[in-house]
């Protein structure tokens, strides 16, 4: 008997933790499975000559909103080619209501609801052993000729029974590993699902700390949390905290979803001592308009959630990642704008705008219709119009949405962009006027290569005609330096041929007797030079960058620019930002 669990992830980078959970949990009781992952990206008949040459006489899918029309139009074709082949699926997008969805797929035999470890163990035994009956294994539904059995609901499990589901991790290579160390969420947000669940439990710290030092000695490049309130229990998240610092290998980086608000002094001071990008945050905002806040269910405050933002950011070691959801009730366009400007002076390092989703089984999903909340039949459920914001509005956000993750969640740009907001009445004005320009010129929807989404941002300031150029095309070239050793020097770079000699003269000096580049001593000049930049600037922008300001206003409301003249800065790619990934810089002296 072959049982295989199926994933089928959004990206290469992920893995699927549920498939590995299940498949370890039934293997700690002696039931042997199969996995097989793939991606949303690939042909589906790749995929299906996968599936075939495996032969699974039972095939376990695992069903999300980012796969569920996926897989539904793949498991088609699969029960077609292995027709003996009995297919069953789990997870959130197949839970809620599992008789419908049995009935739109006939390929299906059942539907495992909620955890799926105790039910996938005892479906296992049944198909292996040939005992018992399906009536007896709670927590499934399925089909029984032309009828659907639903069985008893299933008791959450205690966490400590789970079997970590992590070996041999060559076979993660390249990829995000995920580890859950509680299940369950404390709070009751009407538009996830999570709130539906309020039993919340954690697994044992002796455990949870064993496991995290495997990923430590394993030295994998990034853990993620999937607890949805990792410091919803202040002693578990202390303990997890202060074992990461003390048993810090310098490699691996472990992300959480935090609430901000609920972050006391004493954890705020432990993050200040821990190696810069050691962790990340996820913070979700959602909406600073309070009325927003109450009506979704959310026990939050945004001033405490910016009191402890700053606090997080004067240690500058922390990468924090903060949400806002469009879409919600009483937000319109206007208060969307104003919450954006609200959280966007945080300047946490990324801030992603998402749209409300109206998920099958939330508070939000019950209420969609007094709200005038229209969304989008299939998956991904995703908001078009409400009472408060037209489709239109939507459609505008859309635009702000891509610009914000490429010019600055992508830390790329980041004293261009800055620079930029001072031209603009707030800084989401500005992505407002970049979307138009985008859609006003036909680049919407085009993969654009870097340097042309630099030329994109000189053809707006140029047609603005509101910005000193000159100075704007140093503060792009110094940004594009800071990130990468260009091979090829962009179009409007200054020339650099009258300082060649001084620049060789700079390296042997260094090679020489080393100052600024102290710890490769040892290197030729010629090396050194492949490892590192020099470029000679005619604005003081390394000075101001340091400050995150480009331009100042000044009391008249006029612009000032940083000093001019010539400003040698050194680009060393061997020591990174860990928060910005910027090489490291220096102020050189070329001895013009």
């Amino acid at each position: 008997m072959k049982i295989m669990l199926m994933a089928v992830n959004a990206k290469y980078i992920h893995s699927n933790l549920a498939v590995y959970s299940l498949q370890s949990y039934a293997a700690g009781h002696g039931i042997r499975t199969d996995i097989a992952e793939y991606t949303i990206n690939q042909q589906k008949d790749e995929i299906l000559r996968g599936v075939y040459r495996q032969k699974p006489d039972v095939l376990c899918v695992s069903c999300y909103i980012w796969n569920i029309s996926y897989v539904k139009e793949l498991m088609g074709d699969v029960k077609k080619i292995l027709p003996d082949t009995d297919i069953w699926v789990g997870g959130p997008e197949v839970s809620f209501d599992a008789e419908t969805f049995l009935k739109g797929c006939p390929w299906a035999c059942g539907v495992m609801c909620g955890e799926g470890e105790e039910t996938f163990l005892e479906l296992a035994s049944h198909y292996v052993q040939q005992t018992g009956s399906l009536e007896d294994i709670q927590g499934i539904v399925f089909r029984q000729g032309e009828d659907m059995i639903k069985t008893d609901q299933r008791p959450i499990m205690d966490m400590d029974k789970l079997v970590f589901p992590y070996g041999d991790m060559s076979l993660f290579s390249h990829k995000i590993i995920y580890y859950e160390s509680s299940r369950g969420c404390p709070f009751s947000c009407s538009y996830c699902l999570s709130s539906i669940d309020k039993k919340l439990r954690f697994r044992s710290l002796d455990l949870v700390l064993d496991e995290l030092q495997f990923f430590l000695d394993q030295r994998v490049p990034q853990v993620k949390f999937v607890d949805r309130t990792f410091n919803c229990k202040k002693e578990h998240a202390m303990a997890v905290w202060t074992y990461l610092r003390d048993h810090d290998n310098g490699v691996t980086n472990f992300h959480f979803e935090i609430a901000a608000d609920l972050l006391t002094e004493e954890e705020i001071s432990l993050i200040a001592t821990m190696r810069p990008g050691l962790i990340q945050l996820e913070i979700g905002v959602q909406s600073t308009n309070e009325k927003t806040i109450r009506e979704i269910r959310r026990k939050t405050s945004f001033d405490k959630i910016e009191e402890t933002v700053k606090k997080v950011q004067k240690g500058q070691n922390v990468h924090q990642h903060l949400d806002l959801i469009a879409g919600l009730p009483f937000e319109d366009y206007e208060s969307f704008c104003h919450s954006f400007d609200q959280v966007y002076s945080l300047r946490p390092q990324q801030l992603q705008l998402g749209f409300l989703k109206v998920l099958k089984g939330s508070y939000m999903y019950e209420r969609a219709e007094a709200y005038g909340c229209v969304y989008q039949e299939t998956e991904p459920y995703e908001v078009l119009r409400t009472e408060w914001i037209s489709y239109g509005d939507i459609l505008k956000l859309k635009g702000v949405e891509e610009m914000v993750e490429v010019y600055y969640n992508s830390s790329q740009f980041i004293r261009t962009v800055t620079a930029m907001e001072e031209l603009f009445a707030d800084a989401f004005s500005m992505y407002e006027a970049l979307a138009a320009f985008y859609d006003e010129k036909g680049y919407r929807g085009i993969s654009h290569t870097r340097i042309r989404r630099y030329e994109i941002l000189l053809e707006y300031l140029e047609e603005r005609q509101q910005a000193d150029m000159a100075y704007f095309r140093e503060l792009m070239l110094f940004d594009l330096y800071a990130r990468e050793n260009l091979k090829t020097r962009p179009a409007w770079a200054c020339d650099m041929a009258p300082y060649k000699k001084k620049v060789m003269e700079f390296y042997k000096k260094e090679e020489e007797a080393p100052v600024l580049l102290g710890d490769y001593k040892g290197y030729q000049a010629r090396q050194t030079m492949k490892m590192t930049h020099l470029e000679v600037f005619h604005y003081d922008i390394m000075r101001v960058s340091e400050k995150r300001a480009g331009i100042v206003r000044t009391a008249d409301g006029q612009h000032a620019l940083p000093a001019r003249g010539e400003f040698p800065v050194l680009f060393d790619y061997r020591k990174r930002n860990p928060l910005t990934y910027d090489a490291a810089m220096y102020a050189a002296d070329l001895q013009l």
